[in-house]
């Protein structure tokens, strides 16, 4: 009886978000390089549950990546420096493209240039393809020796999106690196660019070192850190961008539950997306799809718009506070 009454409840629910001009099932999505190519889901039904799959991020040309070891454990996070190994734009839309489109499932393109034209040529590639519903520009990998990334410039990120924008019909997001000093500018300056929305956040710059070789673990010598220890920053992030602009947020870091999820949500992102956790747990996208259905439920919550960027601020409390007081004065 109850399993069917919160059946009717979550068909009540609307969980259905836009990105531009495209529209998202839910909310959740699973951020690039955590999911793979999701070769070994393809016969899940639960997959087709989700608002968006994010493959790993695509080049123009085909790269190998960086040399070993790439990946290290940490505490509450993990330490990663892949260097966005793929196949090249023409090997991932011949070999990998098909066999996502035939999930269903929303997919957003991650694209990374190395000049403004690669992210032009390559956001023309994907124009039209089946299911390909927008383009998520990488602006921020930590991992390709740059000494400077786009996203750590709002000149050069206004440059990139606008040039991409110009060139796409499908929505632009620009992706974002939590390296910088005040994100929300950055966020702004894609925004004025054009983008349709932002994600944050991409992983901290860190390193970890084997104290008796005197070396750094990783063979990139530095990676990304992502995982539980960076949420409660990428939350405060999240919450200063949505201050500054009006376009959707994509919003990822640390998120493992439904309730984690929420955080970012409340904090001001319209999307989130599932990323370390998928190592752990491949179905941590559809329980965090599940949780969220049912805090909707009970907190009677119809629409998840009604919660996005919901957050209390420290004068709200008080104003609230307040009322409850004058309440109790005037009863008594």
């Amino acid at each position: 009886m109850l399993a069917s009454l919160l059946l009717n409840g979550n068909d009540m629910m609307n969980l259905t978000v836009n990105i531009g001009m495209a529209k998202f099932q839910n909310p959740v999505a699973v951020a690039s390089g955590t999911f793979g190519h999701a070769e070994k889901y393809y016969d899940l039904a639960e997959v087709k549950k989700l608002g968006a799959v994010v493959p790993k991020t695509v080049t123009l040309n085909a790269r190998e990546g960086n040399p070993p070891r790439r990946i290290v454990e940490t505490p509450s996070g993990m330490l990663n420096a892949i260097g966005i190994e793929n196949p090249g734009a023409d090997g991932f839309i011949r070999d990998k493209l098909p066999p996502l489109q035939k999930i269903g499932v929303p997919l957003i393109i991650s694209i990374l240039g190395h000049t403004d034209e690669e992210f032009v040529t390559l956001a023309e590639k994907f124009q039209g393809r089946e299911n390909v519903s927008a383009l998520e520009l990488n602006l921020s990998c930590p991992n390709l020796g740059k000494k400077t990334l786009v996203a750590q410039d709002p000149e050069a990120t206004r440059r990139v999106v606008a040039a991409v924008k110009k060139n796409s019909r499908l929505p632009v997001i620009a992706k974002l690196s939590p390296n910088v000093t005040d994100i929300a500018v950055i966020a702004r300056a894609a925004e004025e660019a054009g983008a349709d929305a932002v994600s944050l956040i991409n992983t901290f710059s860190a390193m970890v070192i084997d104290v008796r070789k005197r070396r750094s673990v990783l063979g990139n010598f530095t990676g990304g850190l992502s995982g539980p220890a960076i949420r409660p920053m990428a939350v405060y992030m999240v919450y200063q961008a949505a201050q500054k602009v009006k376009i959707p947020i994509i919003a990822m870091g640390g998120i493992m539950t439904a309730d984690d999820a929420l955080q970012f949500i409340l904090a001001g992102a319209t999307m989130v997306a599932v990323g370390t956790a998928n190592f752990i747990n491949p179905r941590s996208p559809v329980e965090v799809l599940e949780g969220i259905k049912m805090y909707m439920s009970k907190n009677k919550v119809t629409d998840i718009k009604e919660i996005i960027g919901s957050l209390r601020t420290g004068e709200a409390k008080k104003q609230e506070t307040r009322s409850r007081e004058g309440n109790t004065d005037a009863e008594r």
